[in-house]
């Protein structure tokens, strides 16, 4: 079994024993993903503890609820309500009207360390990748940041940025098509 599948099932397994009664489940739940919260938010949000406070409301309320929302995948209902919890104590902070559109113009910043998968990497091309990433759509960002580091599903990213499945894949294709563009434009030693 995929290790994705595994943990999908697990998690799956987790939401159903906690809406039956077992609260450790939750707890369980919590741990599991509190750090794929953190990460994903602080994207959205980089004040670390409105971030935490966002989290713990969420768990809460979860803990509260007697008939828990169903979702695709749990994993993917929590980087969604995360998401929407973060912009709604992002309003509360500006007191400006949240617009439907706010998503993208919301700044979504993509890490350097992101990129640093292994110690062999050379700057440059980390350096070259960072600076196509920046010319990218807050939109394209988040959808890669999605995807392939947080390795959902389309239907856990349509899901998350309230798209359509076609929607999210053709968002995906065009972001890797721009990149694709950009790198080639890029000098090949780019030290900065």
């Amino acid at each position: 079994m995929p290790e994705g599948l595994h943990h999908h099932n697990q998690d799956t397994a987790c939401w159903q024993a906690f809406i039956q009664g077992d609260r450790e489940a939750l707890g369980q739940l919590f741990r599991r993903h509190y750090s794929d919260l953190f990460r994903y938010g602080n994207k959205i949000c980089p004040d670390v503890e409105v971030l935490e406070d966002c989290i713990q409301e969420l768990f809460i309320e979860i803990w509260q609820s007697k008939n828990p929302p169903p979702s695709i995948s749990v994993k993917a209902y929590l980087l969604k309500a995360i998401k929407y919890k973060l912009l709604k104590a992002l309003h509360k902070r500006s007191h400006t009207r949240l617009q439907a559109d706010m998503d993208e113009h919301l700044l979504f910043e993509i890490s350097h360390e992101t990129f640093i998968i292994d110690k062999q990497e050379h700057a440059e091309k980390t350096s070259k990748v960072i600076r196509a990433l920046d010319q990218l759509s807050a939109r394209q960002k988040e959808i890669i940041y999605l995807k392939f580091y947080q390795n959902l599903s389309y239907e856990e990213v349509s899901d998350i940025m309230n798209i359509n499945y076609q929607v999210a894949r053709n968002l995906l294709s065009q972001a890797i098509k721009t990149m694709k563009k950009i790198l080639q434009k890029l000098p090949l030693f780019l030290l900065s």
